[in-house]
Order: C-alpha cells, then sequence, then structure tokens
C-alpha cells in the first residue's frame, strides 16, 4: 500500500464521519422541529410520551443505512 492510497483511505474515513454527523444533525434538528407545539396542532390531544416517541428518526437512519448500503454498488 502506498503513500496515496493511504492518504485516500484516511481522507475517506474523516469525510464520511463528517458527512455523517452533519447528517445525524440535520435528522435531530429536524424531529425537534417537526414536534413544535406551532407545527403540531394536536399537541393537547395525545400524551407526550407519543409525540415525540422517536421513530422517526430511527427510521431516517435507517433508511440512510439502506441508501448508502445500495449506493456501494
Amino acid at each position: 500500500m502506498n503513500a496515496n492510497q493511504i492518504v485516500n483511505m484516511i481522507t475517506r474515513v474523516i469525510i464520511r464521519r463528517l458527512v455523517n454527523g452533519g447528517i445525524n444533525a440535520g435528522i435531530k434538528a429536524a424531529s425537534r422541529k417537526q414536534s413544535s407545539p406551532e407545527r403540531d396542532h394536536n399537541a393537547g390531544q395525545r400524551p407526550k410520551s407519543q409525540q415525540n416517541s422517536g421513530s422517526g428518526v430511527k427510521q431516517a437512519k435507517q433508511a440512510m443505512r439502506i441508501l448508502r448500503k445500495t449506493n456501494r454498488f
């Protein structure tokens, strides 16, 4: 393995971590914004535990994982 391959490998790892961190931050910010009282008109009708269960964040992360796997091929 030559120096160019090592540099490329390290660059890919760093970029992948930065992109994934940005995606995770964006998903969390979007889920917080979505559960805000202005956007959720039925906030008084449902218990708090059902409003922000986190399933949307999990689904988005799972979709990103599947998308990354399919883009490799």
